[in-house]
């Protein structure tokens, strides 16, 4: 059972650099086998981070400094409104050299808790093929609302995922997010028409993780609503 910690949501956000600095603590336990997975959860004040694939044409347009991480992808924003969510997770091995580990699976799963969440919460996201994160339609086309950004090291992960569920998206149109050019970034409660809080996904999340990442595919057609996870969080 992979354990739940909050961090941080609105209106108590959570520095981007001291949530890393937890991350990498946290890291150590569980690769010593001294800590159990745990998933963080939290909601950070606006930052840009650069994935390790990130190039500079892709930067704030307006030169705002730019934390550089150690997660795959491109650049990408953060801010109040976006759920964040770090694994710090013991992968599984692929095949008998325990090395090797199944890192698709696992961004696999990431796509699966977030695509179950928008379900849950009445929205339907699904996957793009060759991209990776949570898509939904929107307009005449496809647009972005859960991306993921992963490292591995000693074969637990770190970084994870961030799910815009609602406020000023306006942080992206500073940059080209995940280096993806041709489609938009939205959010649950656009796509929904009411509004959807980071405490909302928290809440399924939470309830619900371990079910829905170790669960096979395809995607269950129902999810549980958020009034069943609110009682099944406090029974948690």
């Amino acid at each position: 059972m992979v354990r739940i910690a909050q961090l941080g949501l609105a209106p108590e956000y959570l520095d981007y650099r001291v949530g890393w600095t937890h991350q990498r603590t946290l890291h150590e336990g569980v690769v010593a086998g001294t800590t159990d997975d745990t998933l963080l959860l939290c909601e950070h004040p606006s930052v840009y981070t650069a994935g390790r694939s990130a190039r500079p044409d892709e930067y704030p347009a307006d030169g705002t400094p730019v934390v550089p991480v150690t997660r795959g992808g491109r650049v990408t924003w953060h801010g109040p409104g976006q759920l964040v969510g770090y694994p710090i997770m013991r992968l599984e091995p692929i095949g008998e050299d325990s090395n090797l580990v199944d890192v698709v699976g696992h961004v696999r799963s990431l796509e699966r808790v977030l695509i179950n969440t928008a379900q849950a919460l009445g929205v339907h996201a699904f996957r793009v093929p060759g991209r990776s994160g949570v898509w939904v339609e929107e307009g005449a086309g496809q647009a972005k609302i859960g991306a993921i950004g992963i490292r591995v090291e000693r074969g637990a992960s770190l970084h994870g995922f961030a799910l815009n569920c609602s406020g000023d998206l306006a942080g992206f149109a500073q940059i080209v997010p995940c280096g993806i050019r041709d489609a938009g970034v939205s959010s649950l409660s656009a796509v929904a028409g009411h509004p959807i809080t980071t405490a909302d996904a928290a809440i399924l999340i939470a309830a619900h993780f371990d079910d829905w990442y170790y669960s096979p595919e395809p995607v269950p057609e129902s999810v549980p609503t958020l009034a069943q996870a609110h009682t099944l969080g406090g029974q948690k």
